[in-house]
């Protein structure tokens, strides 16, 4: 009990201590980074948290400490550190960890003792059998227990018995059998499709299983079943699937299957849209005849934007500007499909209709509308807002203690605990506040929170020195001029590779700000003749932005001087830019980039190239003209940056 005792005031006096962002941590931060290294390896003691207690990350040491030993930590004790640490992540943390534990030594009564919502899936699944084995079963626990049902995926093991005993208590109707089963099927998961058609009567069953049988491959056996709606949406699902591995396939299907999905059903529409769409995405030679078989009611935007680059890859002009006139009116008056409209009609000699839609996509903050102000003569649309300085306002953030301990766990290299105080700190914040919480985060290299931070606003967009920050900029201009580059090119593209986040790290294992492949990287050192420091080194800036500077300026090279071909390379690798070069070399710039195949690098090039104009105005205060630099020509013009009235604005920004 003294032990205890002494524990709670420990967090009390770790709580009490909350410094405002502007008490000086620098000094301590080598001390508490050994600390948490401690915890992590199972070194440090309660005591050794105690000598640290005035540090406001002192409760994630307790947490750490007291994870290791959660079999001497009962249901009052958890109470009592709980309270302690008041409304903490870290408090969640430990909580959470306890509340595992109980349900893994199925201790419910503890469980349900100190179960909170939210709380994620196999937690929540524990509470309810929890709730189960000691006969608190009541409304509210079967609309839970039905909600996890309803799942068009595989729950966790944790939820079978509650699941289980829901069909006891015959709660799991064939109704709701069927239920969970389109569900799954909608979303391709034959697997789940079978274990929900396990409580149906056999003759329901044997169809559910020939139903999951179509979704893994479409079988001629479907023109036989119920010529009902569960039928085609389970048709319509499964060839759908089929369209994108093999779009010819589906489209016999679809034709085999004409009883079943006549040609006036939703179901046929849907199912000649995707094998259209995947049959233009590789530009085959059925797109035309596709596309054209598709009904206008069953086109999404998607497609709309596939019926247009299909012709314009054939250098069809009159095809793109016609699918462009089928276009919806609002996906019509974007600026990407404005801009376009107004090139094709001035490639087809109506400058007339052109001009007045160059004018209305100049008044974009994006790549068409930057290429749009080119071509109407107009300055670049840009609106920049800057965030309060309010002296009130920025007391009340620097007094955040949730932000303090976000911002100095980030700094730690704790970017999962930091995230979670992230989350804590800005949650009861109003968007002048949350602005504020974003800048200080930026100013400490957490550049990332202005992607993921910004509030849920359209305004927010144009916090244009949040969202395109500047570190390093010494280091980009020497690397900049010394491949023959232009900064704000490589700031760009840095700005898209990685937000500035120097420990960045992909699935693909690409590094730090330019997110170079090692093996890339390595290769690029020794054609320097520098010494290769190996993978880690990628992570410092010093070394990641001169190799990553030199790889640009040496695929630019590889690609003729123009820097569109060289992003798309960076990207998706100069075989494949060679290859759609090939297939469409005479096409312009702009219908190029338009026509690129893959989506992600569709939208990476003109990413960074308005990346590179809003970087223009960060670091000169005025642009080189973008289709200069798109066309690779030099010019001497520059164009300025100008906020169009306010009526008049654009509700889209460049993308994050």
């Amino acid at each position: 009990m003294r032990s205890l005792l002494n524990s709670c005031l420990l967090i009390a006096a770790i709580v009490a201590a909350s410094p405002a962002l502007s008490e000086p941590l620098d000094a301590r931060r080598a001390e508490i980074q050994a600390a948490f290294a401690a915890a992590e390896r199972g070194e440090l003691t309660l005591a050794d948290v105690a000598r640290l207690q005035s540090h406001p990350l002192s409760g994630w040491l307790e947490v750490l400490v007291r994870e290791r030993d959660l079999a001497r930590l009962d249901r009052e004790g958890l109470t009592a550190v709980l309270e302690a640490l008041g409304p903490q992540p870290a408090a969640n943390r430990l909580r959470t960890a306890w509340l595992r534990r109980a349900a893994a030594e199925n201790r419910w009564q503890d469980l349900l003792a100190h179960y909170r919502e939210p709380a994620d899936t196999p937690l929540q699944c524990a509470a309810l059998q929890a709730r189960a084995a000691t006969g608190s079963i009541d409304a509210a626990w079967t609309e839970t227990a039905l909600a996890l049902w309803l799942s068009a995926d595989s729950q966790p093991a944790a939820c079978d018995p509650v699941f289980a005993t829901l069909a006891q208590r015959g709660e799991l109707s064939a109704e709701r059998r069927w239920q969970r089963l389109e569900l799954a099927a909608r979303a391709g998961n034959a697997g789940v499709m079978r274990t929900a058609a396990r409580g149906l009567p056999e003759g329901e069953a044997a169809l559910a299983r020939d139903y999951a049988a179509f979704i893994e491959a479409p079988h001629p056996r479907a023109s036989g079943w119920p010529r009902d709606a569960r039928s085609r949406g389970i048709a319509e699902a499964g060839l759908v699937r089929l369209a994108r591995r093999d779009a010819g396939a589906a489209e016999r299907q679809l034709e085999a299957l004409a009883t079943l999905l006549p040609k006036d059903s939703r179901e046929h529409g849907a199912v000649r849209a995707a094998i259209a769409l995947w049959t233009a995405a590789s530009y085959g030679a059925e797109s035309a005849r596709r596309l054209a078989a598709v009904p206008l009611t069953a086109y999404d935007d998607a497609l709309h934007g596939w019926a247009v680059r299909e012709p314009l890859s054939r250098n069809d002009l009159a095809g793109a500007l016609a699918a462009i006139e089928r276009m919806p009116a609002a996906l019509r008056g974007t600026a990407q499909w404005q801009y376009f409209e107004a090139r094709l009609r001035e490639d087809l000699g109506q400058p007339e209709a052109a001009t007045p839609l160059f004018a209305a996509a100049a008044r974009s903050p994006t790549f068409h509308g930057f290429l749009a102000a080119d071509r109407a003569g107009t300055p670049y649309a840009l609106c920049p807002r800057e965030v309060s300085s309010e002296r009130r306002l920025v007391r009340d953030v620097e007094r955040n203690a949730a932000l303090v301990r976000a911002i100095e766990l980030f700094r730690i290299k704790r970017p999962a605990f930091a995230a979670l105080e992230w989350q804590a700190a800005v949650a009861g914040m109003d968007d002048a506040r949350r602005l504020i919480a974003v800048a200080r985060a930026v100013e400490a290299g957490w550049t990332d929170r202005a992607l993921f931070g910004l509030p849920a606003t359209p305004d927010s967009q144009a916090y244009y020195r949040l969202r395109f920050p500047l570190p390093h900029e010494s280091l980009i201009r020497r690397e900049a001029r010394r491949n023959g580059l232009e900064p704000s090119l490589v700031a760009a593209l840095t700005r898209a590779e990685s937000a500035f986040m120097a420990e960045a790290r992909s699935p693909a294992n690409a590094r730090g700000l330019m997110q170079l492949l090692p093996s890339t990287a390595e290769g690029v050192a020794r054609r320097l003749g520098q010494p290769w420091q190996g993978p880690d080194s990628l992570f410092n800036p010093t070394v990641n932005v001169p190799l990553g500077t030199a790889y640009l300026a040496q695929r630019i090279g590889d690609n003729g001087g123009l820097a569109y071909r060289a992003i798309a390379a960076y990207n998706a690798g100069q075989g494949a830019v060679q290859r759609w070069v090939a297939a469409r070399p005479a096409l312009p710039a702009d219908y190029w980039i338009e026509t690129i195949p893959f989506r992600e690098t569709r939208e990476y090039v003109p990413r960074v190239l308005a990346f590179s104009v809003i970087y223009d105005w960060r670091l000169e205060g005025h642009a080189r003209p973008l289709t200069d630099r798109l066309e690779g020509r030099p010019g001497s013009d520059r164009r300025d940056f100008a906020c169009p009235e306010p009526a008049a604005l654009p509700p889209s920004p460049p993308a994050n």
